[in-house]
């Protein structure tokens, strides 16, 4: 089935633009120009992947990526935000409520439907593949879901690629460096807190069972899977 992928842009050339290109790549595409038309479709669709321009007429693109997150329902969507901002401040607000990567305009369609792809291939469930259970966390990536007892954890895609990560890697000194490349696919030596920011994001939704994620001051991060055994 092709992935769905809902685009958020007011301008209608960028949009149609960005529409046609990803229907040639095989994607369904949802069109939005505002951000109350972006969350009707979210709501309704689903979409497993969003790009999302941060500058619209009704609201900005970190309203709506916080309301994504806050609905169960569209919590688990990859957001690519897509702004002609490039100042790291803004790039950190839109990481702050969740956003799982970032582009900036003027951008190549062909990277951009690339880094669709890369989303794409990131949401999709994997096949055939045991949960990771560590106290009452259970990681399952056939469900591409995380529970903590009954309760399943609202999860956005990159934290939950981040921690089935940090678990499939027990026991490992996991450097910034390597899980910038790992996780995000982006350079080692990138001079950015976006790893720091989901470690912290990830903590606070792992509640008592935030002893799991291990810092090694200097050096990065451990999953320690004894800490709740």
């Amino acid at each position: 089935m092709p992935v769905t992928v809902l685009v958020v842009e007011d301008e209608d050339d960028i949009r149609d633009l960005v529409e046609i290109n990803l229907q040639r790549a095989g994607f369904t595409v949802l069109p939005a120009r505002d951000g109350a038309e972006a969350l009707s479709l979210a709501r309704h669709y689903r979409p497993p992947v969003v790009l999302l321009d941060l500058m619209l007429p009704d609201m900005s693109g970190t309203q709506i990526c916080s309301r994504l997150r806050e609905d169960p329902a569209t919590a688990s969507a990859y957001v690519i935000m897509v702004t002609a901002r490039t100042e790291e401040a803004d790039r950190l607000s839109g990481f702050e409520v969740g956003a799982d990567d970032y582009v900036t305009k003027p951008f190549s369609v062909k990277e951009l439907v690339m880094r669709v792809k890369a989303a794409a291939r990131r949401v999709a469930p994997a096949q055939n593949k045991a949960a990771f259970v560590y106290g009452q966390l259970k990681v399952d990536p056939v469900s591409h879901r995380a529970w903590k007892g009954s309760e399943e954890l609202v999860l956005t895609a990159t934290e939950y690629r981040l921690l089935h990560y940090l678990a499939g890697h027990s026991g490992e000194l996991c450097s910034r460096g390597t899980l910038l490349v790992d996780v995000w696919e982006l350079p080692a030596n990138l001079n950015t807190r976006t790893v720091d920011t989901h470690i912290k994001r990830l903590r606070q939704k792992l509640g008592d069972h935030a002893d799991l994620i291990e810092t090694v001051r200097g050096a990065g991060y451990r999953f320690n899977g004894d800490a709740v055994r």
